[in-house]
């Protein structure tokens, strides 16, 4: 039996020390005195809360764009500096393409830009990738989706083709994990809607530096997941590129359902939401179903959310790092309804916090100062009204995994030793909103990141 003893932190005001034995907290106290084979802790008096989750990530992409080359201002040059690097023959991958700011993409524009290169670019929002014509050649997707190299909603479709070729063998999700620890996070919901079991047993890399929750899309509502995976809700993706009947989202509901699973609804629009509600009317909801993103909700659909009883979780780390396209790009009637927080907690609705890294940033800090000021890289404020209080943001992140936007857990004995000790009171830390000022995170009773040697 593992015994952690951690040794002087402040947990709700108190200075004291906290024992774990294997992962799960034994006692919260002063005064504690040291046992014989203790693995004991200097918290040097820093405030201690519970380990950050993010409710909303996909890993396996976050690994893959570890090792792809992200466009910064200049796609043409981006791909051909990266083009005359690469060896010959190898794939190249790419992401954070923007069409407003790069415009129009296909693969004959790739074509010219790494002649004969097998290359690959994703969308900034994940939903499209655009191949080239030796890409294209390389994994013959249907006729349909081939004639401009633009494929929508194929992700795993494309990452199941490429895979044989990729000498770099599978992305590697441990590395990302490392880094998410870093940040005070203790456990991810992964949001990606799989359709195979492989590409969830990826997500095992991630353990046991995180609690691993995943989702995986309807075809895998009634699957056994590898061991140390847990189900979380089902979901269901609504694209914005093509909607699809209200029938279909129905039944995938009810597929849901049926095997006791929640669901998860990705709606990143005005329609995407009513095609949503509309669709839960029919099927029914259920205690945990929820709203992804919602990135647009106007009073009456936050109304209909409400009386169904459905959870949000979002993204606030949007309005920072995309909120000046967002005032340029989006119908003013609906800059109002981005990213809302305080609104669908005012009309009680749960709302838990999250990155939806790598489409967004990763930094669970940098989102809680978003919901706190609202403010864009430019200073622009978009929804001054959805402002919230620090602690209100924090706790976002501290809601349970399996209830986003529920009441916060508390490092208290029964509770799973999920520990981020900060290097300051936590007064501090809220104002200052910084990932800084964690010294140390905890998981499951095992340091997984530490800024410096502990002692």
């Amino acid at each position: 039996m593992t015994t952690l003893a951690l040794r002087d932190v402040v947990v709700d005001g108190q200075r004291v020390s906290v024992r774990a034995e294997d992962g799960v907290i034994t006692d919260v106290a002063s005064g504690m005195a040291a046992a014989a084979g203790d693995v004991e802790i200097d918290g040097c008096g820093g405030a201690a809360i519970p380990g950050l989750h993010d409710h909303h990530v996909h890993l396996a992409a976050m690994a893959a764009a570890d090792r792809s080359v992200r466009v910064d201002g200049d796609l043409d040059g981006t791909i051909r500096s990266a083009h005359e690097r690469v060896r010959p023959g190898a794939w190249l991958r790419v992401v954070g393409y923007d069409e407003v700011r790069d415009g129009p993409l296909d693969r004959y524009r790739l074509d010219a830009l790494a002649p004969g290169r097998r290359v690959r670019v994703q969308h900034r929002s994940g939903a499209m990738w655009v191949l080239s014509s030796a890409a294209l050649e390389a994994i013959a997707p249907p006729p349909e989706a081939a004639h401009d190299g633009r494929l929508f909603r194929m992700d795993e479709w494309l990452r199941e083709r490429i895979e044989a070729a990729d000498t770099e063998g599978p992305p590697d999700v441990a590395a990302v994990a490392r880094r998410l620890a870093s940040y005070g996070i203790t456990g991810v919901t992964d949001a990606t809607p799989s359709t195979s079991l492989s590409a969830v047993s990826l997500l095992e890399q991630a353990r046991p530096t995180l609690r691993v929750v995943a989702t995986g899309g309807p075809p895998l509502a009634a699957a056994a997941f590898p061991a140390g995976i847990e189900r979380g809700p089902v979901k269901i993706v609504i694209g914005d590129d093509a909607l699809p009947g209200l029938d279909e989202v129905v039944d995938g509901m009810r597929v849901a359902h049926g095997a006791d699973r929640t669901i998860a609804v990705h709606c990143v629009t005005r329609a995407a939401l009513a095609l949503a509600v509309a669709a839960w009317r029919t099927a029914g909801s259920l205690p945990g179903d929820r709203v992804e993103h919602a990135s647009v909700a106007p009073p009456d659909l936050i109304d209909e959310m409400a009386g169904l009883g459905l959870t949000v979780v979002t993204q606030p780390g949007f309005v920072a790092a995309r909120g000046d396209a967002y005032l340029a790009e989006v119908d003013p009637g609906d800059r109002p309804h981005l990213y809302r927080c305080a609104a669908l907690r005012a009309a009680g609705i749960p709302v838990g916090a999250s990155s939806d890294a790598p489409f967004g940033p990763e930094d669970p800090w940098q989102a809680m100062k978003a919901a706190v000021d609202r403010r864009t890289a430019s200073g622009a404020v978009v929804g001054e009204g959805e402002r919230m209080p620090p602690a209100d943001a924090l706790a976002m992140f501290l809601s349970p995994p399996d209830h986003p936007g529920g009441p916060p857990r508390r490092i208290q004995p029964g509770s799973p030793c999920d520990v981020v000790v900060l290097d300051c009171p936590l007064e501090q830390a809220l104002t200052d909103l910084d990932a800084e000022h964690v010294r140390l995170t905890i998981s499951a009773g095992e340091v997984t990141y530490a800024r410096q040697a502990v002692r």
